[in-house]
């Protein structure tokens, strides 16, 4: 029998629909909690291995190339050491199907799994982790990466090509309990499903689909709280927890938690904002980036009341990139381009001289005061890498703070100032760039330094979390991530 049901193509949540694959004794099921935004999955079958496959499955059809993520754990201790669970793209939903999965086992074992032809046996290749709880697979045409990771680690990558199964496919969550008198049960939360660039996708002309997301940085639980078919970028958090205010198509909005509508910030004039855009430590103003016809549509940093009104300017030089406004109210810090070196700068609120903090030569960039004012924390790229930097408030005292493969910018501290996060680029980004649309970590590690932990996954980078976005609890924290997905 080819199928025992996708008797729903009813939409589960994000996909497309749900059933048993193959003839199953013991009939699955999977159901998704929108509270929680978790999908518990419940499926019997003797395997997925040689050339059918009887399993659980929830689908979405995908066209080209795609990303998808998602944390994922058994429930219960199980009966069969060689269930399995993970994400896996299908040509068909026969159950002798080509296809190519990412599965994770009972006992821990974990493989990229693929079967080239329509009844062939599955081959595999084997990983060295053990019993990862983030999964993802990736499809770049006819290459198909798996990468894992315990989670607060970075992923470990196994990957095949030439793997030919058609350019539409069934891509989506799958358990199988390896033995047809039992069911075993998975939960995935996390979960993403991400369609990167296509052909022509022109970066600052052309944009994907935006996920705002608040993020429990002690557990990685996160929850999208509002998704936007264009760009909408780098949220900050109000100091009172309830709204976050981020910036779309030149202006600013203010979303409140609770209605989850944003509603636009009137700021005259300045309706090409950038997402450097910063809150007083009171909440009370709002300074930011705006590129004026004047300054030849250079970046200029102004200050305008939380709720609105007529920006007042204070940089007089462009490009001014903000950044930071000391825990006092007296200062901002900014990226200024001067004599074509990028360094960091601070200026009065009220406007007047800037000061020019660093002077080694190579990008500094993402100035922000910690809570007490004793310090600031900065990015630079004069180690050879991008990485965390902080300075004492006059420019002296600079200490690095991370180093290591990766390319660590916009360094945050918690309102208690005690933790740090900061987006990370992989080694095939220039130290220097900071582009849309990457695959990146959030990571986090004391505000004195110490090794980081990776507190997300995600597909993202510029506007992921340009700007100071912890809660005031020092919990969580909201960021950007992006997809081509429409809604």
């Amino acid at each position: 029998m080819a199928l025992t049901m996708m008797a729903s193509a009813q939409p589960i949540g994000w996909f497309d629909g749900q059933g048993d694959v193959g003839d199953v004794e013991i009939p699955g099921s999977s159901t998704y909690d929108p509270l929680s935004q978790e999908y518990t999955v419940v499926g019997s079958g003797t395997n997925m291995w040689y050339g059918e496959d009887e399993f659980q499955f929830v689908w979405k059809r995908i066209t080209g190339d795609f990303i998808v993520r998602a944390h994922a754990r058994f429930e219960g201790e199980g009966v069969n050491e060689h269930r399995k669970l993970g994400w896996i793209a299908r040509s068909s939903l026969e159950p002798d199907s080509p296809y190519v999965d990412a599965a994770v086992h009972g006992d821990g074992l974990t493989s990229l799994q693929y079967r080239r032809e329509k009844g062939a046996d599955t081959e595999e290749v084997q990983s060295t982790a053990q019993a990862p709880d983030v999964i993802q697979l990736e499809r770049t045409g006819d290459r198909y990466v798996m990468s894992v990771a315990k989670f607060g680690e970075p992923f470990l990558r196994w990957e095949l090509s030439d793997i030919d199964l058609g350019d539409e496919l069934y891509v989506g969550l799958f358990i199988t309990a390896h033995d047809s008198t039992v069911s075993e049960t998975a939960v995935f939360s996390n979960v993403r499903i991400v369609l990167p660039p296509g052909p022509g996708f022109v970066p600052y002309q052309n944009y994907l689909a935006s996920n705002l997301e608040v993020l429990d940085v002690d557990t990685g639980r996160r929850e999208i709280v509002y998704r936007h078919p264009q760009s909408i970028q780098a949220p900050n958090w109000t100091p009172d927890g309830k709204s976050l205010i981020f910036n779309g198509d030149g202006l600013l909005y203010k979303f409140d938690l609770f209605t989850r509508v944003p509603v636009p910030i009137d700021t005259d004039f300045a309706k090409r904002n950038n997402n450097d855009h910063v809150l007083s430590f009171d909440g009370k103003m709002l300074a930011i980036s705006h590129h004026p016809e004047e300054h030849n549509g250079q970046s200029i940093v102004y200050v305008v009341p939380v709720e609105g009104g007529i920006p007042r300017k204070v940089t007089n030089e462009g490009p001014s990139y903000l950044h930071g406004w000391s825990p006092d109210g007296k200062w901002l810090t900014y990226t200024a381009q001067r004599n074509g070196e990028y360094d960091i700068y601070k200026i009065p609120t009220e406007g007047g001289e800037e000061v020019r903090l660093t002077t080694t030569p190579g990008l500094d960039d993402g100035s922000e005061y910690s809570p007490d004012g004793r310090y600031i924390y900065y990015n630079s790229v004069r180690s050879g890498t991008m990485q965390l930097w902080r300075m004492k408030p006059d420019g002296t005292g600079h200490e690095q703070l991370t180093d290591d493969g990766l390319n660590n910018w916009f360094p945050h501290i918690s309102p208690d100032g005690k933790r740090m996060v900061f987006i990370s680029y992989l080694p095939d980004v220039a130290p220097s760039d900071h582009p849309f649309y990457k695959q990146v970590y959030l990571r986090m590690m004391p505000a004195d330094g110490g090794e980081p932990t990776v507190i997300a996954y995600l597909y993202g980078g510029q506007g992921t979390i340009n700007v100071p976005s912890w809660a005031p609890d020092s919990k969580r924290i909201a960021f950007v991530s992006n997809t081509g997905l429409r809604w």
